[in-house]
């Protein structure tokens, strides 16, 4: 029998309408979303991230700022459905994963502003170990205890490298660089987080230190296989296990808001990483389902349901969400600059809408001969090369913006088909269904290439805000706003099909000469 709100009987929590309120904290941006109990968005609201860059490949947030945002779109949203706070039944918070922030326990002062998932400080470093000694005796002892055991898990271990992506190097140097830090965790005063958690710390006003599965395992810090912090890790880099919050269920009461900030105690019912909650929000429930999210970056994820796979190809495997005694897991390969090369692009009068973007590259036949390389921070899965550099090629005097438009939108089908095909090789279980979301999702000519280039049918929503969604879901599922994901199923509405069109022989001309494109760029 589904719980009503705040502890009242399920009979008198329907009496009134439920509105769950969910908050994405993205890349480029905060959204909130209030959605009503047919899951249709009854408000919304978003306010830029502007991002700090002290130095070159630095890439913070500042913390303040941040909350101030968060606390600010909730209450616009809000607002603007025309709703007073206590009569939102919920919360569930979406965030950007493995930024993350150290603070002091006693007074709740961040140390330094978050180091996001996107800087670069610590590439060098990430190459460093890489390539050392320490990583390679590694390898050796994991393969052959895999080899005595088949054990996944030893397996996955002897295929690990570090990325710059993750926060385990970054939480490394942070220990090494800010002396405070150090002291704090000496003394048993020093709190480790990714933006969930220190939302969390500040809706709760330090009454609750937690985070989920699902940030948890996408810090690199965490071990999927066991669901724990892993010892292994903090031992190699001197990281002590003192400082890792508790880890709970992705959908479940995390505490109530305290009432100070809005007024009223609203249920915290989910936290959930991004990508997480975006396959969750697209419904890919069952093993073999796909979600293409196109945002900031391209993330591929697919749901592998209770087997745990080991990373190859640039892959990797994390924990999609635990709800009570089910975790599923995913597997996932991206390519960071998608959306943010479209911008740059826009930044540059190549175009003046996005819009305008689909109608260009089709006003011509191809982009003759010129190539575009994505690759503003490296490129990943299937190429890993974080030093690879972004590059034109092919350029002629009758190129025009037409032809650079069509070979950026190019690349990032050609970087799709990369990664379908990654999968196919490296992950060998059947791919069923293709869900898309994200802003660049609304691009009808990338959507129409990546499905000729994979030949696979790909379902587009109404609703491409599904890390959104997916909070809301998780934050309704706890509440008993939706009773389960049959229902869930329902509420998910398709706006378009793009299915193949082109035979990839077509394509066999552009793509080869992107691929040398690639080749010619890397470091």
């Amino acid at each position: 029998m589904p719980r009503g709100l705040r502890g009242e009987p399920a009979a008198a929590a329907a009496a009134a309408p439920a509105y769950v309120a969910s908050v994405d904290v993205g890349s480029t941006g905060l959204k909130c979303r209030i959605y009503d109990a047919a899951a249709a968005v009854r408000s919304a609201s978003y306010q830029e991230i502007k991002p700090l860059h002290p130095r070159p490949g630095w890439v913070e947030l500042d913390p303040e700022v941040l909350w101030t945002q968060f606390t600010d779109v909730l209450k616009e949203a809000v607002q603007g459905a025309g709703l007073r706070m206590n009569q939102i039944a919920g919360l569930g918070i979406s965030t950007q994963r493995a930024t993350f922030i150290t603070w002091d326990k006693k007074t709740g002062k961040p140390f330094h502003n978050f180091i996001s998932w996107q800087d670069l400080r610590t590439a060098e470093l990430v190459s460093s170990w890489n390539r050392g000694l320490m990583l390679k005796v590694l390898h050796i002892i994991f393969t052959m205890l895999h080899f005595l055991t088949r054990s996944t898990r030893y397996l996955a271990a002897s295929l690990f490298t570090f990325s710059t992506h993750h926060s385990s190097l970054k939480l490394s140097w942070i220990f090494q660089n800010i002396t405070e830090v150090h002291q704090a965790a000496k003394e048993n005063n020093c709190c480790f987080g990714t933006i969930d958690t220190w939302l969390l710390y500040k809706l709760t006003k330090g009454s609750v230190y937690a985070t989920d599965y699902s940030n948890a395992s996408s810090t690199g810090l965490f071990d999927p296989f066991t669901r724990s912090w892993s010892s292994g890790f903090c031992k190699l880099l001197s990281i002590p296990m003192s400082i890792y919050p508790p880890v709970k269920d992705t959908s479940c009461s995390f505490g109530s808001v305290d009432p100070e900030i809005f007024g009223v105690p609203i249920p915290i019912m989910a936290l959930v990483a991004d990508q997480q909650s975006a396959t969750f929000g697209e419904c890919c429930f069952h093993p073999g389902d796909v979600k293409l999210t196109m945002g900031t970056g391209t993330f591929w994820n697919v749901n592998t349901g209770s087997q745990l796979h080991a990373p190859r190809g640039g892959l990797y495997s994390l924990i999609g969400w635990k709800i009570g005694k089910e975790v599923v897991y995913l597997t996932e390969g991206n390519g960071s600059d998608t959306g943010s090369t479209i911008k740059w692009a826009q930044g540059l009068d190549l175009f003046t809408s996005v819009e305008d973007t689909s109608k260009m590259a089709r006003s011509v036949v191809d982009s003759e001969g010129v190539c575009f390389v994505p690759s503003f921070r490296g490129l990943q899965a299937s190429v890993s090369d974080p030093y690879l550099c972004a590059s034109f090629v092919g350029l002629k005097t009758s190129t025009t913006r037409n032809h650079l438009v069509r070979a950026i939108l190019e690349s990032i089908a050609f970087r799709n088909k990369q990664l379908y095909d990654t999968f196919l090789k490296e992950l060998q279980i059947p791919l069923r269904n293709i869900r898309a979301d994200g802003g660049v999702s609304n691009n009808s000519f990338i959507m129409q290439m990546t499905s000729d280039l994979i030949n696979k049918k790909i379902d587009k929503p109404v609703n491409t805000d599904a890390s959104c969604l997916g909070a809301a879901f998780l934050a309704g599922l706890a509440l008993g706003v939706w009773t389960d994901k049959e229902q869930l199923k329902k509420l998910r509405r398709t706006e378009v099909v793009f299915e193949p069109q082109k035979d990839l022989r077509e394509y066999k001309l552009a793509m080869d000469s992107w691929i040398q494109a690639v080749q010619r760029s890397l470091h």
